[in-house]
């Protein structure tokens, strides 16, 4: 049945293709059953006579058919109602009478064409995975339809729950070892082939100003041996030993002009292999540069002669305004590397192409947002701003093409990641958006609000409608772009049940993977992952006792630069670590950051040393190592703490250190005062571990107030303001305790001398 059904399909598409201007009806039919009887004939006599008729005044002219005897010619801009069937067809799986014959039909409304294919104005899907629903003998769906083997297991993963408690850690390491082992070989293979350097370094472009001496200009500063600066080569022109030397100006790093005394001097630094800078390190080393040179001139003026000092300077304004110049080149040179001049664009005249109107563009065309319309083409996308601004955009220029809906978003946007990068807005740019806002972005927090609010319902109601036409016409410009002939890409819908929140640029943004890559599209600059180019996954900083966690992306190509999400809360690390083992993608994970740029440039030096060392595996066995011994010693120090701790221990320490504290009190006080003070605690302390009554301790007070009035008074009372206060304060700890009731209360020293 599906083998009939696709063939029938083709079928249709030859009643479209043939279907042109001037083209008698009765051809078309003849191509179509020749088309039949040289390839299932069986078929010829179950077709139906009629492929289609014209539409006009009537729902279906009769005299305009396309059938075996109708000799009339299909005109441009006519209306056909094209269908095709097979009826009476055999079905060997039918259980019963009615079942065991099954008959096919398959219809369109099109447009013709002049010189191509018609047009479809009907835009639903006919293929068989978007239009049958095949149940197996128990009931349950048939997952064989969509042959897409390239994609399946991540669309799978996509459909299970993030964390699958079915799959056990030790199940998913031992899979992540073969992986790994596997990684191995193949990037052994895919590297080491070519040699041991991943791609040879792009040689520095070597300006050579003159090719002979006679193109030097001929000048009477360079006769008389002055410096010469030639605009039209960017040449500077220095006398060395007599003889006029030209230096490009690629070769200059910095000039300085300086004055000192009668004198002016001129310093030119040239870039050589012992200084510091990329351009440094692509110089060769075998050849002999001059490091710098120093020029000195006076600046008396003498019989009315000009100073020799002007030419300095106006050789330095020269050589600045040049070096500015050619930096400029140079950098702009940069930025059109990789860019591609792209095909001409096919436009189609047909006012029915699938358009979407009021759409902004990122990155912007100017400093303000510009709205404009996106239409779809023969070969590509055309965007026109409101302002007149055209961006062309091929299908065949499109790496991936991905549908963000306004589901929990403030945007609704269709991206397209390129293959080749095109200019506009005088940069290149790799991935270009269109979007329109849902609703406001932005809420006055002022503003007094009342959920029972009849404005605020009804801003809300227009809200979800708003949201749902814009899906709609979204979703309906997609279908109607996608059932064009020959498309060569899908629109790709990121999967937010997998999402994961993450920091790729500046912010915390959501992490969506979609079918073939990693993307974060609602805030710019724009996060794209392509999952096929993507070597190996390292998660850094993954630590029991850390809430976040970083992930890098290493890629096949291993002189592109790594990228890395951080900042990943740790709770996300198993529902991740899930969805890369469901896609078959290899991870390793260690506690520290590593420095990239450096070990990559290490790998790609020597690639037969490295995969001779194990490859990627020291990822694997750092981490290991890390873990165990991280957790372990983690592990023995929380054992310790929990063995040493013990109550009684603790209140002894506590007293120590009131002890302490009191002793560190005790030394602002004369020396005697500390001695009577230190063994008057000492004494109590005793007799408070031998367990003395409190009418014993308050007698031992009284009397060591009584000796230290004695002492007071036979020093003459000069430490008597200085002694007394503080021993009262001294002896609070003791003394400030509750006093039974039937002991007598302290009384005074001086009250007793008298």
């Amino acid at each position: 049945m599906k083998k009939t059904y696709s063939f029938l399909l083709e079928c249709e598409e030859v009643i479209l293709r043939e279907l042109k201007d001037d083209v008698p009806l009765c051809d078309v039919y003849k191509m179509v059953r020749e088309k039949v009887e040289n390839e299932q004939p069986e078929l010829v006599n179950k077709m139906t006579n009629n492929l289609g008729t014209a539409l006009g005044i009537e729902f279906r002219e009769s005299t305009i058919a396309i059938t075996s005897k109708c000799t009339a010619r299909a005109k441009k801009g006519m209306t056909f109602q094209v269908s095709i069937g097979f009826s009476g067809l055999d079905n060997s799986d039918g259980k019963d009478d009615q079942s065991k014959t099954y008959a096919l039909f398959v219809g369109d409304t099109v447009v013709v064409n002049e010189n191509e294919s018609c047009s479809i104005l009907t835009s639903s899907k006919k293929d068989i995975s978007h239009i049958a629903i095949i149940l197996k003998d128990d009931g349950t769906q048939d997952d064989d339809i969509d042959e897409t083997p390239a994609i399946a297991p991540r669309r799978a993963a996509a459909e299970k729950n993030r964390s699958d408690p079915s799959v056990p850690e030790e199940s998913r390491q031992e899979y992540q070892k073969t992986l790994l082992r596997r990684l191995n070989e193949r990037a052994e293979v895919r590297l080491t082939s070519s040699g041991d350097k991943v791609s040879s370094e792009k040689a520095r472009k070597i300006n050579n100003s003159y090719k002979s001496e006679g193109q030097l200009p001929q000048d009477p500063d360079i006769h008389d041996l002055k410096l010469f600066m030639d605009k039209r080569y960017e040449t500077l022109i220095l006398p060395i030993n007599g003889t006029p030397t030209p230096f490009h100006i690629s070769t200059i790093k910095n000039v300085s002009l300086a004055i000192e005394g009668e004198y002016i001097y001129l310093r030119v630094n040239f870039f050589h292999p012992g200084g510091i800078g990329k351009q440094a390190d692509t110089i060769d080393k075998e050849n002999v540069y001059i490091k710098e040179l120093t020029f000195r001139a006076s600046n008396e003026k003498k019989d009315d002669v000009v100073p020799a000092a002007n030419n300095l300077s106006h050789i330095h304004k020269l050589i600045l305004e040049i070096q500015k110049k050619y930096k400029d080149q140079e950098l702009e040179r940069k930025q059109m590397e990789g860019v591609v001049k792209q095909d001409a664009l096919a436009l189609n005249p047909s006012k029915i192409n699938p358009k979407l109107k009021d759409l902004y563009i990122r990155p912007s065309l100017a400093n303000k947002k510009i709205n404009g319309t996106l239409e779809a083409h023969t070969n590509g996308f055309r965007y026109t701003s409101v302002r007149g601004d055209k961006i062309d955009i091929l299908y065949s220029n499109v790496a991936h093409a991905f549908y963000q809906p306004c589901d929990n978003e403030m945007i609704i946007l269709i991206h397209f990641h390129l293959k080749h990068a095109i200019v506009f807005g005088k940069r290149k740019q790799t991935d270009v958006q269109f979007y329109t806002e849902v609703g406001e972005l932005t809420t006055d927090l002022g503003k007094h609000r009342n959920m029972h609010d009849k404005d605020d319902v009804l801003a809300e109601q227009a809200e979800r409608d708003l949201r749902n036409k814009l899906k709609g016409a979204f979703q309906s410009f997609i279908d109607k772009v996608t059932q064009q002939k020959n498309f060569p890409f899908e629109f790709e819908t990121p999967f937010r049940p997998l999402g994961f929140h993450g920091t790729p640029h500046r912010s915390m943004v959501l992490i969506l993977p979609t079918t073939s890559c990693v993307v974060q599209l609602t805030e710019w600059p724009p996060f794209v992952v392509v999952l096929d180019e993507v070597e190996l996954i390292h998660f850094e900083r993954v630590h029991f006792q850390l809430k976040n966690f970083d992930m890098v992306f290493i890629m096949k190509d291993y002189t592109k630069k790594t990228q890395a999400i951080q900042a990943i809360p740790m709770a996300e690390l198993d529902p991740i670590k899930n969805w890369l083992n469901s896609c078959d993608i290899c991870y390793t994970e260690g506690p520290q950051s590593l420095n990239w740029a450096k070990i990559m440039k290490t790998i790609t030096d020597d690639l037969s040393g490295f995969f001779a060392q194990g490859g990627w595996t020291f990822l694997e066995s750092d981490s290991d190592k890390e873990g165990e011994g991280g957790g372990g010693g983690g592990d023995d120090d929380s054992d310790i703490e929990e063995d040493d701790y013990d109550p009684d221990e603790e209140e002894s320490g506590e007293e120590g250190s009131e002890s302490d504290y009191s002793g560190e009190e005790e030394e602002d006080e004369d020396f005697g005062a500390d001695s009577s003070d230190s063994e008057v605690s000492e004494n109590l302390g005793t007799d408070e571990e031998s367990g003395k009554s409190w009418s014993e301790l308050e007698e031992e007070a009284r009397k060591a107030d009584a000796e230290k009035l004695e002492y007071d008074s036979d020093n003459g009372g000069r430490n008597k303001k200085k002694v007394g206060i503080p021993s009262s304060k001294k002896h609070s700890p003791v003394t400030s305790k509750k006093r039974p009731a039937h002991s007598p209360p302290p009384t005074n020293g001086k009250k007793k001398k008298r």
